[in-house]
């Protein structure tokens, strides 16, 4: 097992990459953090590529990282590529080559462990193929409809109202400057009107649910939180949110690793709605998702067990 530096790969405001990599130093384990989107004005990379694999650095103004060496990478929220200096073309090859250069680098690291790896985080960050892995993996799912077709949306939600509609990403907007994004909400058939045919949009059946719960998944070690509240999106409104620890539903422990298997994924953040029979119904899993704030609020060893992870005090996987 190398015993080089662990890699951080987010932006500057992450408290959850910051909690980490303080528990890391603290275990003497070296730290190299970086954001992709700093390249190239305070990131730079040299390397090679032999019959060994990569090899060269990864340099910012304050660290090195010897490729070859990382043992292993954890991959969170980095910015994205930015050229505002570049006329529109220029600017779009620029991108294109830092993306499938300095990516594909970060993609191709010797013997590390990623948590988890970028190719892998992408693949299951499309719901469509979510909610697929999950139905065969023995998830209960609501009923879904994914379309374009204003009649169809009309029917789903006749059929298994009442419905909500949940965007399939979620990019960033910008109302009179603040940051927003599109919540999840409930839909009548009134709401469907012909602007629906503009994009693909994701119904789902409301479950009539008493209760949620994050699973977050770390490595081999599973943390169930059940979250309760009287709202329909818990992420809206923290400071109304109460927590505690469940155990899992028959069946559910095979089925969360089945999950993140069939993904190539070592991590994972689960959402389940709770119905008033004790069901839980999968929503989603975020391969990024956040998990630090839970440990204050239920005291599971969650910090402990990505630091465990990324340390690779585990066993190799």
């Amino acid at each position: 097992m190398s015993q080089g530096p662990v890699l951080v790969v987010t932006n500057l405001d992450d408290p959850t990459a910051d909690l980490v990599i303080r528990e890391l130093h603290d275990r003497d384990v070296p730290v190299v953090r970086l954001d992709s989107g700093d390249f190239p004005y305070a990131l730079s990379v040299a390397a090679t590529i032999t019959t060994d694999g990569v090899g060269g650095t990864l340099s910012t103004p304050s660290r090195t990282a010897d490729l070859a060496s990382v043992r292993s990478l954890y991959y969170r929220r980095p910015s994205g590529f930015s050229y505002p200096h570049l006329a529109e073309d220029d600017r779009r090859f620029a991108v294109a080559q830092a993306r499938f250069g300095l990516g594909g680098i970060i993609a191709s690291l010797p013997g590390c462990r990623y948590v988890n790896h970028p190719h892998r985080i992408a693949d299951a960050e499309y719901k469509p193929s979510g909610l697929a892995a999950a139905a065969a993996a023995g998830f209960r799912l609501p009923a879904t409809r994914i379309t374009s077709d204003p009649e169809s949306a009309r029917e789903f939600i006749k059929t298994h109202g009442p419905a909500i509609y949940k965007p399939l990403a979620a990019p960033l907007y910008r109302v009179d400057g603040v940051a927003c994004t599109v919540e999840v909400g409930e839909v009548t058939v009134e709401d469907i009107d012909e602007r629906v045919a503009g994009t693909v949009h994701l119904f789902q059946q409301r479950v009539d649910k008493v209760g949620d719960a994050r699973v977050t998944v770390i490595g081999d070690q599973v943390f169930p939180v059940r979250i309760d509240c009287d709202l329909l999106d818990w992420r809206t409104d923290y400071d109304r949110l109460t927590y505690s620890v469940p155990d899992l539903p028959p069946g559910t422990g095979p089925a969360l690793a089945a999950y993140l298997t069939h993904f190539g994924l070592v991590f994972g953040a689960f959402d389940f709605a709770i119905d008033r029979e004790g069901r839980w119904w999968f929503l989603e899993c975020n391969p990024s998702g956040q998990w630090a704030w839970l440990e204050p609020e239920t005291g599971l060893p969650m910090l402990a067990a990505m630091a465990d992870l990324l340390e690779r005090t585990t066993d190799d996987h």
